[in-house]
């Protein structure tokens, strides 16, 4: 049995997109906010919803459903944005919910599995599962690449 102790843990923080559960580490999140008015920016990719200007930052916004191919969904009050920082950008993904803060054990963390069954399969960095959960881990590098 390992020793709790030892194990190292990596700290995320979790959402949602339709029924499944995503992760990311919180090392790269600056901040979740309420939907605000995003302002569109003309020929940008489709899944671009445009910009915000957060605290004075301008904040380019991609809405993760369309990035992933999933089927729209309405924006609610549970819709998020969560604010990261990769390679000194900052950029804003569009979530159903953001749920929760949790530490996965890094030995819990599995490789992409060959098959997830969804468009998103390329985005994936791996999986984790946390008592009946299971996590997708972003490989965030690869969600902000555009298509070729």
């Amino acid at each position: 049995m390992t020793n709790l102790v030892d194990q190292e843990f990596m700290k995320v923080i979790i959402f949602q997109l339709g029924e499944k559960e995503y992760a990311i580490p919180v090392s790269n999140v600056q901040g979740i906010e309420k939907l605000m008015h995003i302002t569109r920016v003309p020929k940008a990719e489709k899944y671009v919803k445009g910009v915000i200007n957060l605290r004075g930052v301008v904040t380019p916004i991609i809405d993760l459903r369309e990035r992933f191919g999933l089927p729209t969904a309405e924006y609610m009050d549970s819709t998020r944005i969560i604010i990261c920082t990769l390679d000194n950008m900052e950029v804003g993904f569009v979530v159903d919910s953001a749920n929760d803060v949790i530490d996965i054990p890094v030995n819990s963390i599995e490789n992409q599995p060959n098959v997830v069954g969804t468009v998103e399969v390329e985005f994936i960095s791996g999986v984790a599962k946390i008592d009946n959960r299971l996590l997708i881990l972003l490989h965030l590098n690869r969600v902000l690449m555009p298509d070729n």
